[in-house]
């Protein structure tokens, strides 16, 4: 893959670190881990391959070979020499031919995952770029333009898959069929949030538990991967409290003193020592990550129980894609 323009924030990401965040690194990793599974899924990789995350404003790539490739995450308008390419879908994509991006029509972060997954070092046990300590990706940074990417070895799936794309168009052929739309998540700039209650719910003033619930938050433009800060309603706590820092989460809401809550994301920080108020639903990650400053988001109240039942539905559906694919294209398969 050759990058011919690096868009806005175009990194290569996985689905992170985790087992590091008890030396103190960040778990990082794709914002919108559904995409990136999807994406995964549609190429014939492992759900974990490392593909990359474009913000806003895509790249533009040219491709070497023959390659097998999918758009998931937030409509940025892809086309294949200027061929609209359908998002959610795989695409067998042709030497020379150039994959480019418009205006974001929904969500802010797509997802390009690519047969063979993106080729560059394990660090920390990821290929997952960490800009603020620069490491991991392609040199610790964004890409641009000039990069030349390289791909790892295609599995026998997706030569199948890209075995039943084979024509004769030039540019791109793409697959007619996808996931189910329930297993994409409903992005909107105005979303709606399943909160699980944190910690320190009930030390928040009995007026601003009933405003974390019922008010329309803001994302304002001093939030990025790390965190979200959110303006509107100023929550307060019923007394100041003394916390050790505790472990934190990707979803995990705190309550600095100023009373503009923040919601942790992909490369928050391991621990931290503000009030808890929430957890996000892991199901609703996804809408989070794709909301940009300007965007607005509301909390609804969930229990712990619900939440972890959502959430299994939801890997039982990504379960149940990942087998119709692999007998849509069995073994044996010319």
């Amino acid at each position: 893959m050759q990058i011919r323009a690096g868009g806005l924030q175009t990194t290569v990401q996985d689905l992170g670190r985790p087992d590091s965040q008890r030396q103190g690194v960040p778990a990082g990793g794709a914002m919108d881990r559904t995409a990136l599974r999807v994406g995964n899924l549609l190429v014939g990789n492992d759900e974990g391959a490392a593909g990359l995350e474009a913000t806003l404003i895509g790249p533009t790539i040219s491709f070497d070979h023959p390659t097998l490739v999918a758009v998931t995450g937030a409509d940025l308008c892809a086309t294949v020499d200027h061929k609209p390419l359908a998002p959610w879908h795989a695409a067998l994509v042709q030497p020379g031919a150039v994959l480019r991006f418009g205006a974001p029509v929904r969500g802010c972060r797509a997802y390009i995952a690519v047969a063979g997954g993106i080729d560059v070092p394990v660090v920390f046990g990821s290929r997952s770029t960490y800009l603020r300590a620069e490491f991991g990706g392609h040199e610790g940074r964004a890409l641009r333009a000039g990069d030349s990417l390289g791909l790892g070895v295609p599995s026998a799936l997706s030569y199948r898959i890209a075995g039943s794309l084979q024509s004769d168009e030039p540019g791109m052929s793409v697959a007619r069929w996808s996931v189910a739309p329930p297993i994409r998540p409903k992005y909107s700039d105005d979303a709606i949030v399943r909160l699980i209650p944190g910690a320190h719910t009930d030390a928040l003033s009995p007026q601003s538990r009933d405003q974390l619930f019922n008010t329309r938050f803001r994302v304002s433009a001093s939030s990025d991967r790390m965190g979200y800060r959110l303006q509107g309603a100023e929550l307060a706590l019923q007394r100041p409290i003394e916390l050790l820092s505790e472990a934190v989460a990707f979803g995990t809401v705190q309550l600095p003193p100023g009373g503009a809550p923040i919601i942790l994301m992909a490369d928050r920080q391991t621990t931290g020592g503000y009030p808890r108020i929430g957890e996000v639903a892991t199901i609703d990650l996804p809408l989070v990550a794709q909301l940009k400053p300007g965007d607005h988001v509301r909390f609804r109240a969930i229990s712990l129980e619900d939440a972890q039942r959502v959430y299994l539905a939801r890997e039982q559906e990504l379960a149940q894609a990942r087998l119709a694919i692999a007998l849509r294209f069995p073994r044996g398969m010319s």
